[in-house]
C-alpha cells in the first residue's frame, strides 16, 4: 500500500460514499435496492425479517493502536451477525453508518471497508446503505444487520425448559486472554517504545482481532432438525449470558466446569500469565460463540458434532444457578462480565 494520504474533504461526502461503494456487490435475491436511493428495499417474501444493531465506540470497544482497520471492518459485521445467527436466522444484509475525525485518510477508510466487504464476501451479506458523518474525535462505527427466518423457526432466550441440556460451539476464553496480551504490548511499548512481542500467541490474538460468527452451527441445526429451546452469543462472557438466559426462562442451572472447552494453547498461556482459563471463560467474553439449550432428544445429535459441546443442564428456578467446580464442589454462578457502561 502506497503512502500517499488524500484528505476526506477532498472528496466530499458523495464523493467518498462512491468510492468507498464503487466495488459493492449484490449477492441476495432479497435485495431489490440498495445504495443510491433514499432507503434500501428489501423483499423476504413470506419469510420474518430479524434485525439487530451494534455500536462500536473507538477507546470503548477497540483500541487501534493494536488493531488493523482492515481487522476493524471485518469484526464490525461479524459481531453483528453473530447476533442474528443467535436467533437461529441468515443474515442478508447490513447498514454501516461511520463517524470519522480528520485525523483519517480515504487510504485508511479504504482499508476499514476491505475489512468489511471481506466480511460480507465471507458470509455472504450485501451491504445496502448507511451514512458517513464527522466526529470530533475517535471513530464510531454502527452496524445494523437484516436477516431473515422461515416462520416461527427464530430460537428466543426465554424458551430453556428444567432438564434441558446447556451447549456452547467452539472454546471459550481465548479471545479475553487476546486482549491480556495486546492491551499488556500496548503499555509497554508507550513506556519504553519496545516493540510488540505477542509471544506467538496467533491463535488467542486472532480470536480478538478476527473473530468469526458461527453459521457453520446454524447450518448444522438445520441439516439435522434441531431447534434449540434458548440461544445467545457469547459477547460478554458465558456466566453473563447463562445468567440471561436462565433469567429469562425463569430456570435454574448447573454449569460443569470440566466440561467447559478450551483450546490447548489458550490454557498453557493462561497458566503462564497465572489466570485461571475458567475464570477468562466465565467472565472474558466476546468469543462469539453460541450458548444454546437443547431438549435432551436431541442429545445424540448434538454429539456427533466435535465443534459442539454440552457443558451442564437447565433445572427448576428454585434450585439456584450453580457451578459444580473440578473439585465437585458447588458454588453460586456469578456474572462479573466485561460492562461497558460502568
Amino acid at each position: 500500500m502506497s503512502n500517499q494520504r488524500t484528505e476526506i474533504a477532498s472528496l466530499g461526502e458523495f464523493g467518498l460514499i462512491d468510492r468507498l461503494t464503487k466495488n459493492n456487490e449484490i449477492k441476495q435475491s432479497s435485495t431489490i435496492l440498495s445504495i443510491g436511493d433514499d432507503a434500501a428495499v428489501i423483499d423476504h417474501g413470506g419469510m420474518q425479517t430479524v434485525i439487530s444493531t451494534d455500536l462500536l465506540i473507538e477507546g470503548i470497544h477497540f483500541d487501534l493502536s493494536y488493531t488493523p482497520l482492515k481487522h476493524l471492518g471485518y469484526k464490525s459485521v461479524v459481531v453483528n451477525i453473530s447476533d442474528i445467527y443467535a436467533m437461529n436466522a441468515t443474515p442478508t444484509q447490513i447498514v454501516l453508518s461511520i463517524a470519522i475525525s480528520n485525523k483519517f485518510s480515504v487510504e485508511a477508510l479504504d482499508e476499514f471497508y476491505e475489512g468489511v466487504y471481506a466480511a460480507c464476501e465471507k458470509y455472504n451479506v450485501d451491504l445496502v446503505g448507511g451514512d458517513t458523518t464527522t466526529s470530533q474525535r475517535g471513530f464510531v462505527i454502527s452496524v445494523t444487520a437484516i436477516g431473515e427466518v422461515a416462520q416461527n423457526k427464530f430460537v428466543k432466550r426465554d424458551g430453556a425448559k428444567p432438564n434441558d441440556l446447556i451447549c456452547v460451539s467452539g472454546d471459550l476464553g481465548a479471545a479475553f486472554l487476546g486482549l491480556t496480551i495486546l492491551e499488556r504490548e500496548r503499555k509497554i511499548f508507550e513506556q519504553t517504545g519496545a516493540q510488540p512481542d505477542l509471544e506467538n500467541q496467533t491463535y488467542i490474538v486472532g480470536r480478538m482481532l478476527k473473530p468469526e460468527a458461527r453459521k457453520d452451527v446454524v447450518d448444522y441445526f438445520a441439516e439435522h432438525n434441531i431447534m434449540p429451546t434458548s440461544m445467545m452469543d457469547i459477547s460478554d462472557g458465558l456466566s453473563s449470558e447463562l445468567l440471561h438466559i436462565c433469567k429469562q426462562s425463569n430456570v435454574g442451572c448447573v454449569l460443569h466446569e470440566e466440561k467447559i472447552p478450551f483450546n490447548e494453547d489458550m490454557k498453557d498461556f493462561a497458566y503462564k500469565l497465572e489466570l485461571d482459563p475458567t475464570a477468562c471463560a466465565l467472565s472474558g467474553g466476546e468469543d462469539y460463540e453460541l450458548l444454546f439449550t437443547i431438549s435432551q432428544a436431541d442429545y445424540e445429535k448434538i454429539n456427533e458434532n466435535n465443534g459442539l459441546s454440552v457443558i451442564g443442564y437447565i433445572t427448576e428456578a428454585s434450585e439456584g444457578k450453580n457451578i459444580i467446580t473440578r473439585g465437585g464442589n458447588k458454588h453460586e454462578l456469578v456474572a462479573q462480565g466485561w460492562n461497558h457502561l460502568k
